[in-house]
């Protein structure tokens, strides 16, 4: 029991001892790091507010901002160390080789990271275009550092891993979708007129972008129709609500103007044997 004792009495001493020895050095190390801490978030909160101002992405700013509090904050650590008179070689060390492995373990993390900032920067799309890239088309919701969300006109949220996209080839087609179908007629039907009702037709109907007018034309000769080909732009987020509109549109504005849409039709003719 005395043993004890004893050995707590000196370690007792031991911290008594320290803190006398290092009390205003302790003292300056918390001050560095409460000075350390109010300078990185001023200095972060400054730069987020100026590059928003200057018309930056909020995102990029967001993350600007943040690393650089957190660089003013490992110098604060740093200079507070070394007034604890505590050597940061062996810190330097171990943080490089934990970087390592850690990079290592996170490369397919850290590539989407890489590849949000390059997106952030290069803008190639922004929030309401739509895009297709690696065979998914949508509308960009949000574009974050590790991922890209689009959605559809289900509501759909499809998230694409950054590091698909950057390098790909990217369809961007604004907030628009271009829908491209057929539609037969007869061949004794007038095909200056037909062509006519059928533009007529999709140009009055509403939710129709004529931003670019709707192109209208004979896409092939069928065995039994004379195939016309329908070009036009919708809103990505109404694509079918408007095709099914159009459809009916044409359908109902060819029946108006007595232009047939044929049916199939084959001619067979039997050969009689003697």
């Amino acid at each position: 029991m005395e043993a004890e004792l004893q050995q707590a009495q000196q370690i007792y001493d031991l911290i008594v001892n320290y803190l006398v020895t290092y009390s205003f050095q302790i003292l300056a190390a918390i001050i560095i790091m409460i000075v350390g801490n109010v300078v990185a978030n001023k200095a972060a909160n400054f730069l987020e507010a100026f590059l928003v101002k200057k018309g930056f992405d909020v995102t990029l700013s967001h993350f600007t901002a943040s690393f650089l509090k957190v660089v003013i904050i490992a110098f604060a650590a740093i200079i507070a160390l070394g007034k604890l008179g505590i050597s940061i070689t062996p810190f330097v060390a171990a943080i490089g080789a934990l970087s390592l492995g850690a990079g290592l373990a996170l490369q397919g993390l850290l590539s989407n990271y890489g590849a949000g900032v390059s997106i952030i920067i290069v803008r190639p799309f922004v929030v309401g275009d739509t895009i297709s890239v690696q065979g998914v088309t949508g509308v960009v919701k949000e574009v974050k550092l590790a991922y890209t969300v689009l959605t559809n006109e289900d509501e759909v949220d499809i998230t694409i891993p950054n590091k698909h996209i950057v390098g790909e080839i990217i369809h961007n087609s604004k907030a628009n979708t271009i829908i491209e179908s057929t539609v037969g007629i007869a061949y004794d039907s007038d095909v200056e007129a037909a062509l006519a009702v059928i533009t007529r037709a999709i140009s009055t109907t509403p939710g129709v972008g004529l931003e670019k007018a709707p192109q209208v034309g004979i896409n092939e000769f069928g065995d039994s129709s004379i195939d016309i080909g329908l070009r036009y732009w919708v809103p990505t987020t109404e694509l079918f609500t408007i095709k099914f509109r159009v459809n009916q549109a044409v359908f109902k504005a060819l029946a108006d103007n007595n232009i047939e849409i044929p049916f199939p039709q084959r001619d067979v003719h039997l050969i009689g044997q003697d």
